[in-house]
């Protein structure tokens, strides 16, 4: 398959990030062609002049609509792109150069009609980031790459970090409204249509993410929440480690009632826990500032998490609405 690959990248008011990720995509080693499609969705502070500087080095496409969301956005760049294989990513994200060169010869040698990659932390970010980064990606929380060697055919693609093929997009219509929860959405149906999904663990990117606790913790609240949807929608996926950062809260409010009548064994997991943990996190970052960030960071992500899955599992089991009417704040609307 000769590949002419097309980058899809929603903005929404942050100029200066979607200037770092072009700085980036200048820096690519792979020489053949690309596209890069800029969809401004609805911003109120555009990247236009931005993109202005770009245009004698990079084939730049950008097109600017009324506010829809990342998925639809996504679409709309997708459905006017020229290439035949989309790289959906996040503007928050930077490159690194060999980025294409890898997904290009990963799709050469085993193709499939959907990758993903994993995320890393930039060493300009800054301590916070790093530590949410180490959160959302460690095996020792509810990151992680997701799927491993055994399952690595059904890996679960995330759209800051996503590639597609025509084919793909157009046979499954692409993405829905739902935000969070789009990009598992999209992957599960993919699956249905019968293709593939793969990780190419060396297509990493730089992802920035969250830089402050408040609107981290609205992140994961909001993905815990859209998990029982996506339960709801595609009941075959249902897996009890869902479960986990809602029991893992739990179990720790009982191991404070159990410590006012002097029984302590259940605090002593945690303790042991969150030990590891910061092991885990210092080794990993080589700072012993970041690792004890992360310790907070688990701690907003398992209660963000923990509670809207619990929230959301209770409300659409003991209701007769729909996921919409429940939480339209996680639906944007057509």
């Amino acid at each position: 398959m000769n590949l002419f690959f097309s980058f899809i990248i929603p903005v929404y008011n942050r100029p200066n990030e979607i200037k770092e990720l072009l700085d980036s995509l200048l820096l690519q080693t792979y020489k053949q062609p690309f596209e890069v499609v800029i969809i401004e969705d609805g911003s109120t502070l555009s990247s236009e002049n931005i993109l202005l500087d770009y245009t004698d080095s990079l084939a730049i496409t950008y097109f600017k609509k009324a506010n829809s969301g990342p998925g639809d956005s996504r679409n709309y760049g997708m459905k006017r792109a020229k290439g035949n294989y989309f790289i959906v990513l996040d503007s928050d994200c930077i490159l690194p150069p060999q980025y294409l060169s890898e997904v290009h010869n990963a799709l050469e040698i085993d193709f499939v009609d959907c990758y993903g990659g994993p995320d890393a932390a930039h060493e300009s970010f800054i301590l916070v980031q790093k530590a949410i980064n180490y959160a959302m990606t460690s095996f020792l929380t509810t990151g992680g790459i997701r799927g491993g060697k055994t399952s690595i055919d059904k890996f679960q693609p995330r759209s800051f970090n996503m590639g597609i093929s025509k084919h793909a997009f157009e046979t499954t219509g692409g993405y829905g409204r739902i935000h969070p929860g789009e990009d598992p959405d999209l992957t599960i149906r993919i699956w249905k249509e019968g293709f593939k999904t793969k990780l190419i663990r060396k297509a990493f990117v730089y992802h920035k993410r969250r830089i402050d606790w408040n609107k981290f913790y609205t992140q994961v609240n909001k993905f815990g929440m859209v998990r029982p949807i996506l339960n709801h929608w595609h009941p075959e996926t249902k897996k009890i480690t869902y479960w986990f950062p809602t029991l893992f809260c739990l179990g720790f409010l009982f191991g404070l009632l159990f410590l006012a009548f002097g029984v302590s064994f259940l605090l002593y997991f945690y303790v042991v826990y969150f030990l590891l943990l910061f092991i885990d996190a210092f080794l990993k970052t080589k700072s012993l500032a970041i690792a004890l960030l992360a310790l907070s960071a688990v701690c907003i992500q398992f209660v963000g998490y923990g509670y809207g899955f619990l929230k959301s599992t209770i409300l659409l089991n003991f209701t007769n609405k729909n996921p919409e009417d429940i939480f339209p704040k996680l639906f944007f609307k057509k």
